[in-house]
């Protein structure tokens, strides 16, 4: 992907903090993420939070709400409009392919066998993790993956980022914003590590 495309996506973005559409941007944006749109809503919605700290839990629910809803869009194009036949991809597909950052053939059978692996558990660690969300998403539908689980997955860890997010900085303001930026994904992956080694531990000695 061109890098200075993205960089004007990402500026593009944090323009609509200083606007009085903020919130409704957020909510279109964490929408669209979760199923097509490549920038994570994170970005929009610390900038509000920041700018309005004791809406911050406020503007972290209208982002898991939507990002959800988006989740349940970006399921049904995977399980209503991914197939052209059974084995052959359909011209939506091959669109998002050719065009959607974070798609390509190889990964997508390559989720298939995440899939199969972890179920549950693959679906959480896209939603709480910087991995693309809306591969995930689009996938499950494909894979026709228990759309009850696929739901509690998404709400359960989308739920969880972005209330955590939002809730840091309710409770500490624009100091935390450093921590936010260099270290919070880092450990939101070494969060789920740890749940899904818990989870293998389980598995294999109950």
């Amino acid at each position: 992907m061109d890098v200075n495309w993205l960089r004007r996506m990402y500026d593009w973005v944090l323009h609509w903090a200083e606007t009085p559409y903020g919130p409704a941007a957020l909510g279109c944006l964490a929408f669209a993420e979760a199923s097509f749109f490549p920038v994570p809503p994170d970005v929009l919605l610390i900038a509000l939070a920041l700018g309005a700290r004791r809406r911050a839990l406020w503007f972290a629910t209208l982002t898991s709400v939507a990002s959800v809803s988006g989740a349940i869009l970006g399921y049904g194009i995977g399980y209503f409009a991914w197939w052209q036949s059974p084995g052959s991809f359909s011209g939506l597909a091959h669109f998002f392919f050719d065009t959607i950052p974070g798609f390509s053939v190889e990964g997508f059978y390559h989720i298939q066998s995440l899939y199969e692996a972890w179920n549950f558990w693959i679906i959480f660690t896209a939603g709480f993790t910087p991995i693309p969300y809306k591969v995930f998403t689009i996938t499950a539908g494909a894979f026709q993956i228990n759309f009850f689980w696929f739901l509690v997955a998404s709400i359960v860890s989308r739920s969880a980022r972005f209330f955590l997010v939002g809730g840091l900085i309710w409770w500490f303001g624009d100091p935390i914003r450093h921590f936010i930026d260099r270290y919070f994904n880092k450990l939101a992956i070494v969060f789920t590590a740890l749940l899904l080694g818990g989870f293998l531990l389980i598995k294999y000695l109950v």
